[in-house]
């Protein structure tokens, strides 16, 4: 029976990070994949050549002392990841259709506290204190600096009060509070919902430096994949765990792959949904309050993708990547009620493509989406969907694709159809139950499913776990490896890395 000192189970950002943290430092590693390629969400698809993002657009972190920035530096992969900022306010806008206004944006902190002000006098006060509120949170923060990450959460008043909480106390003006929530389609959860400390430790960093990636997602595959030849880890794909046995003192001794094969290893984490990671566990083990408090976990808001390209677009060099966000109203908690409004939010992403030699103006539209709408056909299969699921999304494309040439009018009937993706698209091609974009919802008093499990070598780690998004993803990687490496191991690592503080 081979053995490893450990099985990361899930190879997205999260597992990609685990497994390179753990090779760095002289574990052999197996990192299982389910599907026929690493990456998860990271991962692009290509139409007619053309490069598309599946689920990674834009992120923030790429700055001094920023934690994607200090995450990537430790991991040698800063030279694979180029940022393309989006200083510029124009490339950021956002659209109250009710209200029938528009605000846009610039990149840095200061910049959009100083923007915010200029759109809203009279409410200095109120911005300035939901700003040092942020930054105070995410400067007690532990876990937000590489240096001191802890295994055990960090818990600040803060999270136990909601965004809204804390937007009615700092303003009464309805669009101000909208404009502070927008980046609630960061994580998919209402601000009546959100701890107001979650949403910071979300938002921070966007508020930093907001960028896009050069070759999107796969950049960081591809970086990933070339640090893991340089030690000793193994990846297998069209693979996962399907039983763990031989289990004494709530220790695993032997875990089953879905091969057939039995592996043991020191240490094993997965970085895969929680409700997945429950049907491998066994269940005589699990306390009945530890079930409970999983089958809780509700999922996040999804969303219905279109993707298209600007035919005989002029992409000259002045070009910048730009963010257009339409909201049906500033009342944020609205948007997140099915019932409630007869539109949905969209967020426009335009970027220049290349592909075999041609540069296109490629078109990435989110439109928010819940479970409800795809509940008609959940159990279907992939390739063979009845036609009412068709004319679904047939009718949500075409509606896309209007209100994205009502924005950008001068694309017309230049712009064609790629193609698109519903909920189930996300649910059969990233595994990820529902087909929700940011696993589970982050809810006021949630305990998650976060490192050590009842099973004393089996851990769990992930976007679902501790933050989502990239940066959340990854920093719960990083907690997970300072509890496998322990804390001397992991605070020499980090020192060599990035220095003393």
């Amino acid at each position: 029976m081979k053995k490893y000192d450990a099985i990361v189970v899930g190879s997205g950002i999260s597992g990609m990070t685990l497994a390179l943290l753990l090779g760095m430092n002289g574990r052999s590693v197996l990192l299982l994949e389910k599907g026929p390629r690493i990456g998860g969400s990271m991962t692009r698809f290509t139409r007619q050549g053309i490069p598309f993002d599946t689920g990674f657009h834009f992120t923030g972190g790429f700055c001094k002392d920023g934690i994607l920035q200090d995450m990537l530096v430790t991991l040698g992969m800063r030279d694979y990841t180029k940022p393309i900022y989006l200083f510029k306010k124009e490339c950021n806008r956002f659209n109250f259709e009710a209200e029938k206004v528009e605000y846009a944006l610039p990149s840095g902190y200061g910049d959009t506290i100083a923007q915010l002000k200029e759109y809203f006098p009279g409410e200095e006060r109120g911005i300035e204190r939901y700003f040092e509120m942020v930054r105070s949170v995410c400067a007690r923060t532990i876990s937000m600096d590489l240096r001191k990450i802890s295994l055990y959460p960090d818990v600040l008043d803060e999270d136990y009060i909601s965004l809204d909480a804390v937007l009615n106390e700092v303003t009464d003006n309805q669009l101000l509070k909208g404009l502070l929530s927008v980046y609630s389609m960061c994580y998919g959860v209402k601000p009546s919902e959100i701890a107001f400390a979650a949403h910071s430790r979300i938002c921070f960093s966007l508020y930093q430096a907001l960028a896009r990636v050069e070759g999107g997602g796969e950049a960081f595959i591809d970086g990933f994949r070339e640090c893991f030849a340089k030690y000793n880890i193994e990846v297998r794909c069209n693979c996962t765990i399907s039983e763990c046995t031989e289990i004494q003192n709530k220790q695993v001794g032997r875990f089953v792959l879905s091969t057939g094969e039995e592996l043991a290893t020191g240490h094993c984490v997965f970085t895969i949904h929680p409700h997945e990671i429950m049907k491998l566990l066994p269940q005589e083990l699990l306390s009945k309050a530890f079930l409970n408090r999983i089958n809780e976990f509700e999922p996040s808001a999804g969303f219905f993708s279109f993707y298209g390209v600007v035919n005989g677009d002029d992409t000259g060099d002045d070009f910048h990547p730009t963010i257009f966000s339409l909201f049906p109203t500033a009342d944020i908690n609205r948007i997140f009620d099915l019932k409630s409004l007869d539109s949905l939010p969209l967020v426009i992403m335009t970027s220049i493509e290349e592909a075999k030699g041609t540069r296109y103006r490629a078109i990435c539209a989110l439109e928010l989406s819940f479970p409800e709408h795809v509940e008609a056909w959940k159990d279907s299969k992939r390739g063979n969907r009845p036609s009412g699921y068709v004319a679904y999304k047939e009718e949500r494309v075409e509606s896309i694709r209007e209100r994205i040439t009502r924005v950008y009018p001068e694309y017309g009937e230049t712009l064609k159809v790629m193609d698109a993706a519903s909920m189930l698209t996300y649910k059969d091609y990233l595994h990820s139950p529902e087909g929700a974009a940011y696993g589970i919802k982050q809810k006021i008093g949630q305990f998650n499913l976060f490192g050590k499990l009842p099973l004393r070598n089996v851990y769990a780690a992930g976007q679902s776990s501790m933050l989502p998004g990239i940066v959340g993803a990854m920093m719960s990687s990083f907690i997970v490896a300072r509890s496998i490496m322990g804390i001397e191991e992991y605070g020499r690592f980090i020192k060599q890395r990035l220095g003393s503080s």
